[in-house]
């Protein structure tokens, strides 16, 4: 299990404006799941972070939100962050460039989409609530919305934390010069749980978890099939223990 501590060491070094850990200002923990959303493990995990007040950030497959819209909207209506992981979770080491950034970007744009539409929905319900008398400014107002410029549309976008995490940490100096350009915080890890690694038990996963975080880790772990077994066993016992040790965990 050393390369699960190793990539972020050398990470540090080799690219210190991507971002790996967090201030370490008091007992805080930065939970991210990766590859969702999927019905089958996703809403587990939310309901499982709404027992300890637990918020986090997850890192969403584009093909996946296609696939499973509700299962994001739940992500989304619980109050935790979004990061964009590509839309099919490509390699940055093995796609040219060009391809690699336009794929990151239709995700974006999906989320964008997602949560400009659960913003402008929250809009109208408050201006019904508070405004049921005026109808027709109501509709005047959506009006506007919908033939807004596209110069209003990018400032409307611009108040969106753009997160991307590469899939397999995987990502090249040029990709990385782009989309820090394009506004992209990339977002790494302090700590990977290995939950993926069907060779690692759930007790070594829960170890490498609890011994390597520290105040300001950021922590993976893995919303997908592949990674369920151990997913299962591990973050009901990393929520517990940090939870008794005075832990808080928040999304980046």
């Amino acid at each position: 299990m050393a390369y699960l501590k190793k990539i972020s060491t050398l990470g540090k070094f080799l690219c210190p404006s991507l971002l790996w850990n967090l201030p370490k200002t008091g007992n805080t923990l930065y939970l991210t799941f990766d590859d969702g959303p999927i019905p089958e493990i996703t809403p587990w995990v939310l309901a499982l972070l709404k027992e300890y007040h637990a918020k986090a950030t997850f890192f969403c497959i584009g093909e996946n939100i296609i696939k499973h819209p509700e299962v994001f909207d739940q992500i989304l209506a619980e109050g935790h962050n979004i990061g964009n992981h590509s839309f099919n979770h490509l390699n940055g080491w093995r796609t040219p460039t060009s391809t690699y950034i336009e794929n990151v970007e239709k995700v974006e744009e999906i989320i964008f989409e997602k949560q400009e539409s659960r913003d402008r929905n929250q809009d109208n319900r408050t201006g019904n609530t508070e405004e049921r008398g005026e109808k027709i400014e109501s509709r005047d107002k959506k009006q506007d919305y919908r033939t807004e410029s596209i110069e209003n549309r990018k400032e409307t976008k611009n108040k969106y934390i753009k997160l991307f995490r590469p899939p397999y940490g995987k990502i090249t100096p040029k990709q990385i010069k782009i989309l820090q350009g394009q506004g992209f915080k990339i977002v790494m890890w302090e700590v990977i749980s290995g939950d993926f690694d069907v060779n690692i038990s759930p007790e070594n996963c829960f170890n490498n978890v609890i011994k390597n975080s520290k105040p300001g880790s950021i922590v993976v772990f893995h919303d997908s099939i592949k990674a369920s077994a151990n997913l299962k066993e591990v973050l009901p016992k990393v929520l517990e223990y940090f939870h008794q040790k005075g832990f808080e965990f928040k999304a980046i």
